[in-house]
């Protein structure tokens, strides 16, 4: 064949005869005939395999100039092996995916068709197969590899001990030949005892073994083995030898010509091994006795020259602990691991294959013992698609990012290697063979890691975490592995975790892309989509000078008295100052009261540093605690604790502040007393130093008991007056002044450090706010007074002006933007007033401006959570409604259908109230009170007609829990007889809660936790959990699916993006993502999923997306009847648990089903006694009011 192929040309105008002379035109083939040098007879090659070792074949095969041919089953018709050859064929249709690549008689036929020369079998399926090698010979085909005779000899291992025993090399001792049955195997077991090992006969790669230590697991090991190997080899032949304990695996590589010429190419070191596979190997083997290793070389050419072996192959070894080494066995082919021979030789044993089999002599090669030396070392790690932390479960999917390794000293074996590849459970889960080289052990291991570090693979998991243990234990630093050190190191499995940040990033945006944002509460996108500008401070020295530097935080401030000298000093100093103080709500209860509690922590971070220069003189800032804690789990997928720690750090001078529920901490029950105590402890380790205590019904018991935690804490401690009605009217003889004094004086007795006056509702009006101040001043000149007010009705500016003047210590305010209706007054009026009243704050105006530049943006991106609170609302003199309550039920009316009964509710809410006995209003009672007038309004109930129906109404949960006692005992007790009729046979409580609940374990609960949800849980996550058990466990199943988001800016986390939008995120220090949105794919039907494209860092990348929409059908409910057995939802919701089944007895009052909508669950119990015919609900279900829920026969 001509090195050149002549192909004409068209004829060219003005050429005599109208032609040109032939023009030579290459090809690929004949590129690489003229690189190879020779032109000999073999020319095609087929590869009998897959994957990475097809690939491995074809590329050298191409460098000697060979046309190559590749097989693939119906399941590998997207593999890469396929695209690699010159040609590719389909083999075995209608076969297995296993069974297509053991089809002897078709793979033959397909190389006679193609006039295939030469076949490899590279190693696995049939490669050991002595019949199939016979008959590609026959069929006049050369076979890469030993003769078939050879095969028969060394293949089954059983014939090869002989062989081995026979030329007197030292063999494992084991049955003399294969056995058919368990049984067969007594009196080898008999002589030796356990343990023994079960072999395959005919094959390798760990498959076809099992270590048997007793006599129950013989049989059982003995028919899995037995399987394993009929369905990897074709051949279920097996042995059994003894076990050796904690030996070295150590392999000779070894070369051999037609000649029976034999050399071998040093040992590698396959110790590390899980199952009988081998997972790492080095090349040459550390502290290996030269004499040893002498002998093994020696041992491996006798046995090659005995049964005339031919080309590669592998003699294998094991040395026990007294350095004896024991012959197991001769693999008739290639290795996996060859590759790391080949680095340390610079020898292509894949060329010295095909070249012996054309009838090469290793003379010819340049092959001879004294020509071959070693150079360095070698390791190879085998990636693979396997979970470690899952028992090494193989895993499937397809890889949506693959980014491998390279440079000096690092080589790469692949097949599936890529982004989209699909890989499936039907091969070895062999994803990638990473071999790396180095002058020392030392260098190639620290080579092997940066290589790892390298790897990006995501779509499935591998076991690169599992990897870096093992590379970087001690055992295998110093290189003296056996070969159950997995099995032996239970250490190996402490896995770290891939933080995958970019791909889980890209699965939220995708999710905003086809689904739009799952934020509850947001309606439409963010009013603000571009940068929020953070402003400069005016130079305090020289206003007409440079912007003050704010790039590290202010370090002057009221903190610093807390530190250095406690919260005694720290009330003192309060105490003592001549103005008016001020705390900002705006971190807190500001955005509690008109942003749905929704204000996220980057939002709070980006502004403050500024806020530590110009708020130095504040009280404190509130920026914990109250609904913030559970909202930022539930809503924002956000840690609370996070968000108190990176505060902290910019903001080291000011005081935080937390809202704390006394008995109930952050939540709206109670808890037993060590986790009070824990919580906190914790918090104040985490930064916060001001502790507002208050109870919902001002009920002592429960107050005293976060007074002394706060206290032991180390914080300070300020006990709350929650305030309610009005101590200047008087018609109001429930709440009166000599009331709240008495309450202060409870408190005092406790030890408290600063009083604070909670007016939650804004009713505090300025007459009434001098009496109340007026009258605790006078009794107690020295304790601080701290006032906080909500400004629905638009009062709330006289109010703590009045307060102030009337000896008040510290007003609560928020920025101007923040500021207002059911929101606290605004900062910039009272800072501007108290100035003229020689009440100064400390606070320059100036600096207010500035930072009301910063959260006017703010307000406005986050205007999507906006409640329809347009103007002041002064009948809440007359409700009574919490500022933050407000709004947050406002939107819970819409949320619930009730949004065009806003008036009603109120009314609702005043009636509610009343049948409550006129309690103080605050979280969590005030939820009470809400939830009960949501309830009558969804049921058109009159406060009278729940007086007359109590026994048979299904209450809300939180309403029936009130009445039972587990918020405490409020003012004047509970009202009789409607107590009774709520909670009927259900217990009532007396006294504080939580005095007979029983310790948390706290100890036990993180280490349950840290095994269902991974090594990261920390003691601050056990506080977390045991204030909102099921709330933490779906924030820590959303961080697992999306990671975490709080890096994410908050236009990219609410706002859809737009095709071709770049979005620059900071995913650490120093590390930045640019992303951009491309394109959205079609849906894809039978799954319901879109593919979302986007551009990582200048890489494509697409993340499978569910499209919720698309799999939602129109589903119309049966609604409940008049008949009583007929149970109807009682307000809008979702069904969160179902209690019974079709059949089931009930009696009347038996709870059949759980609702929950918006925070409130609500318990729906049975009308009636009589037999459940139906249930039409199920758990997850999306109800309206009236749905039908159950039917029951009565």
């Amino acid at each position: 064949m001509s090195d050149l192929a002549a192909v004409p040309t068209a004829p060219q105008p003005g050429t005599p005869g109208g032609s040109l002379p032939v023009t030579p035109i290459h090809s690929i083939h004949t590129m690489r005939r003229k690189a190879a040098g020779h032109s000999g007879p073999l020319t095609k090659i087929l590869v009998a395999n897959r994957g990475e070792i097809a690939v491995r074949v074809f590329r050298t095969a191409h460098e000697l100039a060979m046309h190559t041919v590749a097989i693939y089953s119906f399941e590998d018709r997207l593999s890469a092996h396929r695209q690699k050859a010159d040609e590719a064929y389909q083999v075995g249709k209608g076969l297995t995916p296993v069974g297509a690549y053991l089809a002897q008689d078709l793979i033959i036929d397909i190389a006679l068709e193609h006039e295939v020369d030469m076949i490899h079998p590279g190693y696995g399926f049939l490669s050991e197969n002595a019949e199939f090698a016979r008959k590609v010979e026959e069929a006049g085909i050369a076979w890469v590899g030993p003769s078939p005779e050879a095969i028969d000899a060394l293949g089954d291992k059983t014939k090869a001990r002989t062989i081995a025993m026979q030329c007197g090399v030292p063999c494992v001792p084991g049955t003399p030949g294969p056995i058919a049955s368990y049984k067969d195997a007594a009196k080898f077991i008999e002589e030796y005892g356990f343990p023994v090992i079960i072999k395959a006969a005919m094959g390798g790669g760990g498959r076809g073994m099992r270590v048997v230590r007793e006599q129950s697991e013989l049989e059982s090991s003995f028919s899995r083995a037995v399987s394993e190997a009929k369905s990897a080899f074709g051949d279920g032949t097996v042995f059994i030898e003894r076990f050796l304990d904690r030996p070295r695996h150590i392999e000779v590589q070894i070369l051999a010509d037609g000649q029976g010429n034999v050399i071998h190419l040093f040992e590698r070191d396959c110790s590390v091994q899980r199952r009988h596979q081998k997972v790492v190997e080095v090349a040459p083997a550390m502290h290996l006795p030269e004499n040893v290793r002498q002998a093994m070389f020696a041992d491996a050419i006798k046995i090659a020259q005995a049964v005339n072996y031919r080309n590669a192959g592998t003699c294998e070894f094991l040395v026990d602990q007294l350095g004896r080494h024991y012959f197991i066995e001769i693999n008739p082919r290639i290795q996996v691991e060859h590759t790391i021979t080949e680095e340390i030789t610079g020898i292509d044993i894949v060329s010295a294959q095909i070249q012996i089999a054309a009838g090469a002599t290793l003379a010819q090669l340049g092959l001879s013992q004294e020509a071959v030396s070693k150079r360095g070392f070698a390791i190879q790690c085998r990636i693979t698609t396997e979970d470690p932390a899952h028992g090494f479960q193989p895993d499937t999917g397809k890889i949506e990012v693959y980014r491998s390794a390279g440079g000096n000293g690092v080589r790469l074996d692949a097949s599936s290697g890529f982004a989209g590849a699909q890989i499936t459970p039907h091969y070895d889960s062999l994803l990638v063979k990473v071999s790396v080289s180095g002058t020392t052990y030392e260098v190639a291991r620290r080579k092997m890691l940066r290589a790892l570090v390298e790897f990006r693979i995501r779509g499935v998991k591998t076991n690169i975490p599992f990897l870096f243990r093992l590379l970087t234990h001690d055992v295998f630093i110093a290189g003296k592995t056996w070969t159950t050190f997995i099995d032996d190191t239970p250490d190996l499995f402490k896995l770290v975790v891939t933080q995958n940040r970019a791909q889980k990033l890209l699965a939220y945006l995708g999710d905003l892309v086809v689904n739009g944002s799952s934020i509850k509460g947001q309606v439409g996108e963010p009013g603000l989509k571009t940068e929020i500008v953070v402003p400069q401070l005016n130079n305090r020295d020289d206003p007409n000078g440079p912007p003050l530097n704010t790039s590290v935080p202010c370090e002057v401030g009221w903190r610093n008295i807390i530190v250095k000298k406690g919260p005694e000093a720290f009330a003192k100093a309060v105490r003592a100052y001549p103005g008016c103080l001020i705390m900002d709500t705006t971190w807190r209860d500001a955005h509690q009261s008109l942003l749905a509690t929704r204000l996220r922590t980057i939002d709070m971070v980006n502004i403050a540093k500024e806020t530590s220069w110009a708020m130095a003189n504040a009280y404190s800032l509130e920026c914990w605690g109250g609904a913030t804690f559970d909202v930022a789990m539930r809503f924002l997928y956000e840690d609370p604790w996070e968000r108190l720690r990176a505060l902290r750090k910019l903001v080291p001078n000011i005081p935080f502040q937390a809202l704390f529920r006394g008995a109930n901490a952050v939540g709206y029950t109670s808890y037993p007393d060590n986790v009070i105590y824990d919580f906190c402890k914790k918090a104040v380790e985490n930064g916060l130093d001001i502790f507002r205590v208050f109870d919902s019904l001002n009920y002592i018991d429960n107050m005293k008991l976060g007074i002394d935690a706060a206290k032991k804490a180390g914080g300070v401690c300020e006990a709350v007056v929650c305030y309610s009605g009005d101590v200047a009217d008087p018609k109001k003889t429930k709440y009166t002044l000599d009331y709240y004094m008495g309450f202060v004086d409870q408190l005092v007795a406790e030890g408290i450090h600063v009083l604070g006056i909670k007016d939650m509702a804004g009713l505090l009006k300025p007459h009434a706010a001098t009496m109340l101040i007026g009258a605790i001043r006078k009794k107690y000149p020295d304790l601080p007074i701290h006032v906080h007010s909500h400004d629905t009705a638009g009062i709330a500016v006289s109010s703590m002006l009045a307060a102030a003047a009337a000896g008040a210590d510290v007003v609560d305010v928020a920025i101007d933007s923040m500021s207002g209706l059911t929101s606290q007054p605004a900062m910039g009026a009272i800072t501007a007033a108290l100035e003229q009243n020689n009440l100064g704050t400390g606070i320059r105006y100036e600096d207010i401006q500035a930072l009301n530049l910063y959260w006017t943006q703010v307000r406005m991106m986050y205007s999507c959570f906006e409640a329809n609170v347009r103007a002041s609302d002064s009948s809440v003199f007359e409700h009574e409604m919490p500022g933050g309550q407000y709004t947050n039920l406002m939107f819970q009316a819409s949320q619930l259908g009730l949004g065009t009964q806003w008036s009603e509710i109120k009314k609702k809410y005043i009636e509610a109230n009343k049948l409550c006995g006129d309690i103080i209003k605050v979280t969590p009672s005030s939820k009470v009170v809400g939830d009960f007038a949501q309830w009558m309004t969804s049921n058109s109930l009159s406060a009278q007609d729940v007086l007359d129906r109590a026994e048979t109404l299904d209450f809300p949960t939180s309403v029936v829990e009130f009445f039972q006692g587990y918020l405490g005992q409020p003012v004047g007790g509970f009202p009789e007889p409607l107590r009774s009729k709520v909670i009927r046979n259900k217990p009532k409580i007396e006294g504080r809660p939580g005095t007979s609940m029983p310790p948390l374990e706290l100890r036990k609960i993180k280490q349950e936790l840290r095994a269902k949800f991974g090594k990261h849980i920390t003691d601050v996550d056990v506080a977390s959990y045991c204030m909102y058990p099921k709330v933490f466990e779906e924030y820590q199943g959303f961080l697992s699916k999306y990671g975490d988001l709080s890096i994410l800016p908050t236009r990219y986390f609410l706002g859809k993006p737009t095709v071709g939008e770049e979005m620059h995120i900071s995913i650490e220090k120093g590390k930045m993502l640019i992303i951009r949105l491309m394109a959205t794919g079609a849906l894809i039907e039978g799954t319901g999923t879109r593919d979302v494209w986007f551009e990582v860092n200048g890489e494509v990348r697409a993340v499978p997306v569910e499209d919720k929409n698309a799999a939602v059908d129109t589903v119309t409910r049966e609604k409940a009847s008049s008949d009583p057995g007929s149970v109807g939802a009682p307000m809008s919701g979702v069904v969160i648990e179902v209690r019974v089944k079709e059949g089931q007895e009930v009696k009347k009052g038996d709870v059949l089903c759980v609702q929950s909508a918006m925070k409130m669950e609500s318990a729906v119990s049975a009308p009636v006694s009589g037999h459940v015919a139906r249930v039409v609900c199920k758990e997850g279900d999306s109800l309206q009011s009236g749905d039908l829920l159950v039917e029951i026969r009565h």
